[in-house]
Formats: structure tokens, sequence, C-alpha cells
């Protein structure tokens, strides 16, 4: 489940032989796992290490690739030097991840602070991140392309606790079975409505419902495999969560910041979740 790396920095090169495992367990549904890849704060960083930085609106502080800081109670230089750190994340995960896979056309999408304890925050079952899912977007159709997120736990002492759960593919079997067809015309809708910023595709569309109907099912979520895997601090993971099915259950303070890319980057292309679909399925998805 996990894959542990020897990397201590986030510039390379790297052996051929860590570049070989790392993209080998990640798109095999793994998790690249650097316990020895702290990000470091400054000293007036550390200060940003209080859930008060969040306006208590949202689950995290985001940073959009432009610099356009959302959801923060912080304004003027303070603002700016929260927008600063996250953007210095927001580098040196790019930089780490040229060097260490093989993706060479791959969007830098939005980073997000996560300051707030995940334990005890109350949300509807659909938003609620601690209970196992996979990662799709309600307004943002992928159409197959993959979601690669990386992760820095930047508390001070605490672990980030995560459940990672079955394979994919697994998953897929149990649950498509469940889904019915989608209602005539609502991608057209939600496209011209502007609900979703382009039209969603059947691989979508599936992809949320996958999502949804995995959160609302208190029976897997109970019983299905999962493994308990904490994330202690100083440490970093990256993971396509498109694609693994993942919980957190406890924690604050961690760094994420997000990237897509086609699946023609990958290394081995069918193991993306649109190929598993339609692999199960019998139609083409996208």
């Amino acid at each position: 489940m996990l894959e542990t790396l020897p990397i201590a920095s986030w510039t390379g090169p790297y052996a051929p032989e860590v570049k070989a495992r790392a993209v080998e367990a990640l798109e095999n549904g793994g998790v690249l796992f650097f316990p020895n890849l702290p990000f470091q704060l400054s000293e007036k960083e550390k200060s940003f290490l209080d859930a008060g930085v969040s306006d208590g609106k949202a689950k995290n502080i985001s940073r959009d690739p432009d610099g356009t800081l959302q959801s923060t109670s912080l304004t003027g230089k303070r603002a700016q030097a929260l927008g600063a750190m996250m953007g210095r994340f927001a580098d040196s995960t790019s930089s780490l991840i040229g060097d260490l896979l093989p993706y060479r056309e791959i969007e830098r999408a939005r980073t997000s602070y996560r300051p707030v304890q995940v334990k005890g925050r109350s949300q509807s079952k659909i938003s609620d991140d601690r209970l196992l899912h996979i990662d799709a977007f309600p307004s943002r159709p992928m159409r197959g392309r993959r979601i690669l997120r990386f992760f820095a736990n930047v508390a001070p002492s605490s672990p980030r606790h995560w459940h990672v759960g079955q394979p994919f593919e697994d998953f897929a079997k149990s649950f498509l079975p469940r889904i019915g067809p989608d209602l005539p015309g609502k991608s057209w809708l939600y496209e011209k409505l502007g609900v979703t910023r382009g039209r969603r595709s059947r691989y979508d569309e599936l992809m949320l419902s996958l999502h949804d109907t995995a959160k609302l099912d208190d029976n897997f979520q109970k019983n299905s495999p999962h493994q308990k895997v904490d994330f202690p601090p100083g440490c970093c993971w990256l993971v396509f969560t498109d694609m693994v099915l993942h919980a957190a259950l406890g924690g604050e303070f961690a760094l994420e910041q997000t990237f897509h890319l086609d699946i023609d980057q990958m290394a081995e292309p069918a193991r993306a979740p649109i190929k598993v679909l339609e692999r199960l399925s019998g139609k083409a998805l996208a």
C-alpha cells in the first residue's frame, strides 16, 4: 500500500531505480511516502499554525495558480505572506514531481492549506472526507484526466490519520451495478447554467456517483477492506486520489498541491480509472 522512498531533497537528480519504483507504485494504486522530506516553515510562517487563519466557511484555504487566495481570515501583508508560503510549496512540489516522474505535460492546479482539525468537524456525508472515497470534481469535468495530489504534514507534533481502502477495480466492480443511467440532458443543462465549467462526460457522472454512493453506504464504510496509515509530522506523501480510496480521519496543518494530467502521459494508461471503468462497463465514457 505504501511505497517508502529515500528522498530527502525537493530537487533531483534521483536514482533511476527510485524513479522506476515511484511510477510503478503510483500508477498501480499505491501511496508514495517520503518520511525524510519535510516542508520547512520559517519562523514567521509558523504563525500560520493556527486554525484562526481560516475564515471558518470552507474546509481549506485555497490558492489558485494565479496567486488568488480564498477562504482565509487574513488580510493585507499577512494574507500575502500566507499566499507566498503556499506558492513556495507549489513550486517545491512541481520541482520534485518534474524530476521524479515521467510526466512531461502536467497542469498545476490549486494549492490548499488545511489548518483546521479534521476530527469533530460537522458536515454532510457527501462532503465528509473522513469517509472512504475517491476524488471527483462536481464543477470541473475531468473527462478521464488524472487527479494527482501531493501532501505535507507541517503540524509541529500531531500525525495525520488516514484510511486507505481496497483496489479501485474491486471497488468499481461492487458499485457500478448500483449506478443508474444519467438523467437525459442533465450534463447539458449544468453546463448552460454555469454549474459546471464545461460539460460532464459519462466518466465524470460515474465517478461522482461512485464518490457519493460509497460515502452514503454505512456498511461499506464500516466493513470494507482498509488500512490505517498515520503520516507523522515532517513527512510528505503523493497519491492519485481519483484511484485510491482514502479517508482523512484526523490531523491539522497540512498542505496539499493538486496536479492534473492526461492519461497519455502515464507509463501505463490502461491503469487509469477511465480505462478500468470502460473495460468493466463495455462503453466509451469520454
